[in-house]
């Protein structure tokens, strides 16, 4: 039986044209934006020694487009870079920043560490958590609404220990967060 995959047993590399689009078994096809390619290939260019530098520049990109790193995005910056989709997944895996799943377009990370515990961030999260009405949390402490509008997760220190408890909405940081300043908040961003 042939290998379905092209490889060329010099490099160990997948050909580009057998590396995208992916197999049907990974689910859809991907459709790139106006112009996510051109930033690639942009992005590729501040790294002349060695392409493979790219990759963490790429996969946050990745990431910021579609929602999540898929095996679809894993294979295709593989074959960007002349990788092996196996020098991608281990940075998706070994960083908890890298999501391999849709999570809730509204994110909302809650900081657990010694300050923000003491303050009230457990009891906070809980809150969240119940406004939200997410679900229980997967494998890596995120807890995402069913109709995907939420997702609340802990996450290590946040950098503001002298405002506790503090979060982040999106990108957006908020310090001394009491249960009725969540509520406002949550206001805010639906």
């Amino acid at each position: 039986m042939s290998n379905p995959r092209a490889v060329d047993p010099a490099t160990q590399l997948v050909e580009p044209e057998h590396a995208f689009p992916v197999s049907e078994a990974h689910g859809a096809l991907v459709t790139f934006p106006t112009g996510f390619e051109a930033k690639c290939d942009e992005l590729i260019t501040h790294y002349p020694v060695s392409k493979r530098s790219a990759s963490l520049p790429l996969l946050h990109l990745w990431q910021e487009t579609f929602g999540h790193i898929s095996p679809q995005g894993i294979e295709w910056i593989a074959a960007k870079l002349d990788l092996q989709p196996i020098n991608i997944l281990e940075l998706v895996t070994f960083y908890p920043m890298f999501r391999q799943h849709p999570i809730g377009r509204i994110q909302i990370k809650v900081c657990r560490t010694l300050s923000c515990a003491l303050a009230g961030s457990y009891k906070l999260c809980d809150h969240f958590r119940e406004r939200c009405g997410t679900a229980t949390s997967d494998a890596h402490g995120i807890a995402s609404s069913p109709e995907g509008k939420y997702a609340v997760e802990f996450v290590e220190c946040i950098a503001s220990c002298g405002t506790a408890p503090v979060i982040m909405i999106n990108d957006d940081f908020h310090e001394a967060v009491t249960l009725q300043r969540a509520d406002e908040l949550l206001g805010k961003y639906d």
